[in-house]
């Protein structure tokens, strides 16, 4: 009797164990562990993949013009509705990040993480062959969903003065306003990459508050925004090379500053000497 006893008091120390990691907040290393093998998962996938991927992304983020378009008609002109509206912003970031779809900014954290860990010229390109078929395939989803908005009935006659009113304001900035405005975007966003494995349940919560910041706080992100000059493009507003030099490549450059160079070397910086530490051991 006396063994079993033992026997059964070590399993239920180990199950109590058990419990007690479980519950436990993950470790900045852990965490860093799970975004790194996404990543190394995501430069694996075919291009085919990725890139059909990125147009179903670039299609659904279009709902966050959208829903903020939908609240901004209907919500009575008060002072709070600017801060209301802005939760229809996160709506297609809740449909691509929790749908698991491939989305640019996202991938400014992710896919460099296993770079960081073992650099190579390889890796590099492997990296930069991802990010460009993924933002390729997410304008192109974006100008898929801004044309349906222009060209066909299915956006109601009275939303349309708002989705413009919002595409004017987002692409009307001057280009280093949008520049430095897209930095703070992207670090929100590789924040919420950051956050999600902790997040867990709360996922959906997570992604709704820190993309409402970003509509928020005016920030720009280069594929939200990308439905935006799309349909000024399409409605013959916005000139093609205004549109690059004046709004797509700064705010890409801003969103892959702060998602890659700050909040990357951030991650990096906090778990260089675990990382280090685990390849000795």
């Amino acid at each position: 009797m006396t063994p079993r006893y033992k026997q059964r008091e070590l399993a239920e120390r180990e199950a109590e164990e058990q419990s007690l990691d479980e519950a436990a907040a993950l470790s900045p290393h852990m965490i860093y562990e799970v975004i790194r093998r996404d990543g190394e998962e995501e430069l694996s996938r075919t291009k085919r993949s990725l890139f059909w991927s990125g147009i179903a992304a670039g299609i659904l983020i279009s709902l966050s013009v959208l829903g903020e378009a939908i609240l901004r008609t209907h919500l009575p002109d008060t002072p709070s509705r600017f801060l209301i509206e802005n939760l229809g912003y996160s709506l297609g970031f809740l449909a691509v990040i929790m749908g698991r779809m491939q989305l640019f900014t996202e991938n400014t954290i992710t896919t460099v993480l296993p770079v960081t860990r073992s650099p190579s010229w390889f890796s590099l390109g492997c990296m930069l062959r991802l990010w460009g078929i993924v933002l390729g395939a997410n304008v192109l989803g974006a100008f898929a969903a801004a044309a349906l908005f222009v060209f066909t009935p299915a956006v109601p006659t009275e939303i349309m003065p708002a989705i413009i009113a919002l595409s004017e304001h987002a692409t009307g900035m001057p280009a280093a306003q949008g520049f430095w405005r897209a930095i703070p975007a992207g670090v929100i966003v590789a924040l919420i990459v950051w956050m999600l494995p902790q997040a867990a349940a709360a996922s959906f919560f997570l992604i709704l508050t820190f993309t409402w910041l970003i509509a928020a706080g005016d920030f720009t992100h280069i594929v939200a925004g990308s439905v935006e000059m799309a349909v000024l493009i399409w409605l013959g507003q916005l000139g093609w090379i205004d549109a690059l030099t004046g709004f797509f490549l700064p705010v890409l450059a801003g969103n892959i500053i702060g998602g890659t160079v700050i909040f990357t070397l951030v991650a990096w910086g906090q778990v260089r000497d675990d990382v280090k530490g685990s390849r000795k051991s």
